[in-house]
């Protein structure tokens, strides 16, 4: 019995304390940002970026109206590939980044319009503005958003 009780004490506070083992730097990334259209003038959704275990992982939480789609929905219709039609909730928008001393990388990025995935980077640009670059290949063969922190 007591094995059991030190069992769920443990698998309760786990999450805690992973959180706890990134350094205070790395825990400004978590929350809910703003993403924008490449030229940067157009919000488009809110994604939420969590942490287990010290990896970093990011989903669309919001999707909210553009010009282009003044009804906002969560079914990808220009979406291509495994995520023609699927509900932008499940698409695993930033996956596997680890803190690597002043930025998280090493995970991936997927753009859903293409079904493409990417090498990614996160690296904060002040306190409300986060630069996701994702590359092929060499950081130099990519492309960057800024995104910022959701009201």
């Amino acid at each position: 019995m007591l094995r059991f009780g030190l069992a769920l004490v443990v698998a309760l506070l786990a999450p805690a304390l992973a959180a706890q083992s990134l350094p205070a730097e790395a825990r400004g990334y978590l929350g809910d940002w703003t993403t924008y259209n490449d030229e940067g003038t157009e919000a488009q959704a809110v994604v939420r970026i969590t942490e287990s275990g010290g990896v970093v992982r990011g989903r669309i939480v919001r999707v909210l109206p553009t010009r282009e789609y003044p009804a906002p929905q969560f079914r990808c219709d220009d979406c291509e590939g495994e995520y023609a039609g699927a509900d932008l909730r499940t698409v695993p928008l930033i996956e596997g980044m680890e803190w690597d001393g002043g930025e998280f990388s090493g995970g991936r990025i997927t753009d859903p319009t293409n079904a493409k995935s990417y090498r990614g980077v996160l690296r904060l640009a002040g306190p409300d503005r986060l630069r996701v670059r994702g590359f092929i290949g060499i950081r130099a063969l990519g492309r960057t958003q800024v995104w910022r922190r959701a009201r």
